[in-house]
Formats: structure tokens, C-alpha cells, sequence
């Protein structure tokens, strides 16, 4: 069932839902009954696709389609602070929203001459026609990683944009860590495209980029050590800044090479997890594409 906010007369339309086609993930054919539901009964010029477990001040809406008309965007999209509150979620959550900043760096997403493309699932305002243009929902109806899915396919229609915020908020806990885990292990292969080169390459530039500069910091001499020592506070103060806006001490930045571990750890999970044909499991449902 996908409940949808739609029009001042009547706020809140529930849309009872249809058996789920194959190939489709149990959220997208959710999402394209609600948008079918809404364009029956409105034309809207955007649609907002937000998340049941996000919270969005009251301006929220107003800001979004603001500064997509201001900039003729066909996607605005605002990555939600996460809860951080137990121990779990303050050693995982700031560094999963770094971590998804390095990897979909907003620059180049928000330039339109940049092939790169995100989004955050958790509070996107896409323009109807551009996602009629992209071919709707049907175009990523597979996708696990589907708010970036819907990027790539908006960016061809003009430009997006994707920030950070603290107008919207996720309430989902993670009580520990295997909660997280699961969470990362879902999709971490799948952004990776089920490919075990990609898969090497990413465990190996990891541990290149965060466990060799403390060892060397720790155990070697001289110059090496030195480097060694100023890579490790270079990444500490990369940190800094989703520290800051976690509200987190910094010396947390001192810990990411740690963290770094684990998150190597969930992504050889998801690959483990994909060739034992469990691979995206959500709910009860296994969403990955079947291992070759």
C-alpha cells in the first residue's frame, strides 16, 4: 500500500496496491501506482517522492520547488540527516553520508556538464515532464539503488541537483549494528555493478586510501612515518565537516580508518550475499538480479 499527499481539497489519498510484476522492486512499482494516482487526478508539474520514515519541516516543499524553478532543475533532491543517537549509528552513519559524498561528489553531480549523477531517495522533487521524457519509473523499475537510477536517467533531460540538509530528517533507527549492516550489504554490490574486478579494486583503493597511511604512521620510521602520519590527519580533517554537521566531536576523524573496515567488511558481505542468491534482500525479498 503507497500513500500519497496530493492536492489541498483532499490531503491524503491511500492507494491500495496491485500484485507486484516481475522484475520490479517492491518500492518502484509502489512509487509508479502513486504517481499514475496523482497524474489521474492532477497535472502536476512536480512530484515529490519522499520516504514514510522522513520528516520534512514545514517549508520543505516550498524551499524545493523554489530553487528547481530558479534553477530549471528536472530533479532536486536533499540527502536527509540521518539519526545519530546510539553507538551504532554515531560510528556508521557520518561516515556512509561521507563516504556517499565521495562517491557522488555534489559538484559534480549539480554541473551540467558532468556525466555524474545521484540523488537521495529520501526527499526527491522531480518535474513531471522530464520524467515522462526519462520514460516514468518504468526506465529503473529493477533498480535497487533507485534514486540514483532515476538520476542518471533525469540528468539526460536537464539539470539536477542534490545537497545536504537538515530540513529533512530520516526517524529510522538502526538499533545495532547488524542493522546496519544489512543495510549497507543490500545494494553495496550492486552500486558496484556485480563485478568482482570492481569489487577487488574498491577493497584494495580502500585499503590504500585509509589502512596503509595509519600503519605507516603507527609502525614505520622516518619519512614514511611522517607521511604516514600527515595522510591520516588529511583524511581526519576531510571528516570534519559531516562530523560537524552530525554534532560529533572530531576526534571521531581520528577513528575512520577503523570504520573504513567495517564498511570494506559489509561490501564483501553484499558480494557474498549476491553469490549465494540472497542478494538484496528487503523484507522477505530477494531484489538482486540472480547471480551468474
Amino acid at each position: 500500500m503507497f500513500i500519497a499527499a496530493i492536492g489541498a481539497a483532499e490531503r491524503l489519498t491511500i492507494v491500495s496496491n496491485t500484485s507486484l510484476p516481475p522484475g520490479w522492486t517492491g518500492k518502484l512499482w509502489a512509487v509508479k501506482q502513486g504517481i499514475a494516482a496523482a497524474e489521474d487526478k492532477f497535472a502536476p508539474k512536480y512530484l515529490l517522492l519522499t520516504d514514510a520514515d522522513i520528516v520534512h519541516d514545514a517549508d520543505t516543499v516550498s524551499w524545493l520547488v523554489g530553487h528547481a524553478e530558479a534553477h530549471d532543475l528536472v530533479l532536486t533532491s536533499l540527502t536527509a540527516r540521518w539519526r545519530c543517537e546510539n553507538l551504532a549509528e554515531r560510528v556508521h552513519i557520518p561516515a556512509f553520508i561521507f563516504f556517499f559524498q565521495m562517491l557522488y561528489p555534489f559538484a559534480w553531480v549539480n554541473d551540467p556538464n558532468n556525466d555524474m549523477a545521484g540523488a537521495a531517495g529520501g526527499s526527491m522533487l522531480v518535474r513531471s515532464d522530464a520524467l515522462r521524457a526519462a520514460g516514468g519509473i518504468e526506465a529503473i523499475h529493477g533498480a535497487l539503488i533507485d534514486d540514483c537510477a532515476l538520476a542518471v536517467e533525469l540528468k539526460k533531460q536537464g539539470p539536477i541537483w542534490l545537497g545536504l540538509t537538515d530540513r529533512v530528517r530520516s526517524i529510522r533507527p538502526y538499533p545495532d549494528w547488524g542493522d546496519i549492516r544489512r543495510m549497507v550489504a543490500r545494494s553495496a554490490y550492486a552500486q558496484l555493478r556485480y563485478s568482482p574486478l570492481m569489487l577487488a579494486g574498491t577493497v584494495i583503493g580502500l585499503a590504500l586510501t585509509y589502512l596503509v597511511p595509519p600503519f605507516m604512521a603507527l609502525f614505520a620510521a622516518g619519512w614514511a612515518q611522517i607521511l604516514g602520519i600527515v595522510t591520516w590527519a588529511l583524511m581526519a580533517l576531510a571528516f570534519q565537516p559531516t562530523l560537524r554537521f552530525y554534532r560529533l566531536s572530531p576526534l571521531w576523524g581520528v577513528a575512520l580508518p577503523a570504520i573504513s573496515i567495517l564498511f570494506q567488511f559489509y561490501t564483501l558481505d553484499s558480494a557474498y550475499q549476491y553469490a549465494a542468491g540472497k542478494g538484496g534482500s528487503w523484507k522477505g525479498r530477494v531484489q538482486a538480479k540472480a547471480s551468474q
